[in-house]
């Protein structure tokens, strides 16, 4: 399930992506905001690579590595994930190296993921969980719409705010 934009192709991961996986999901940056047990290793990355091809065969989520149309290599990952039973709700996650903050890549990603999410899935909303401190994706997912839930809270996180974005009518 591959996505084009401008300047990128999101694409499903595999084996050859081990690598960069280990260095996305153990970056010190991206991990002050995100609470999960980091792979240590090459083997912990394919070991996580091994786990979002399941959980794809079985519905739950779907992943895409991200990559400028002429790299192999990944710079981050989106998803959509926690679909709700009904498949009209699910939440979108996003994670990006350092090095490709403040350039647009993220915004285009989700873009091209918010409009595969609401007219291909025929999602009726789409939920963000964001550390209050993080800025970055606090003005992320305004510029896109998401409207913060006040009245929500993570339960499994509770330095988490949760956004929305329901489907245009």
């Amino acid at each position: 399930m591959k996505l084009e934009t401008e300047r990128l192709i999101l694409k499903e991961i595999n084996e050859s992506h081990v690598e960069d996986i280990l260095r996305i999901r153990s970056n010190e940056l991206i991990n002050q905001y995100v609470k999960r047990n980091s792979p240590k290793t090459n083997y912990d990355a394919l070991e996580f690579i091994l786990s979002i091809r399941k959980r794809t065969q079985d519905k739950e989520i779907i992943f895409w590595g991200i990559s400028y149309k002429d790299q192999k290599n990944l710079i981050g990952t989106i998803c959509l994930w926690k679909f709700s039973e009904d498949r009209k709700t699910a939440e979108v996650g996003y994670e990006l190296l350092p090095d490709y903050h403040k350039k647009g890549i993220m915004s285009e990603a989700l873009k091209s993921v918010l409009n595969f999410g609401f007219n291909d899935l025929n999602l009726q909303e789409i939920l963000a969980f964001t550390n209050h401190q993080n800025e970055s994706s606090k003005g992320l997912l305004l510029k896109h719409k998401f409207v913060l839930k006040e009245n929500r809270t993570d339960e499994k996180n509770l330095e988490n705010v949760i956004f929305s974005l329901k489907k245009a009518r």
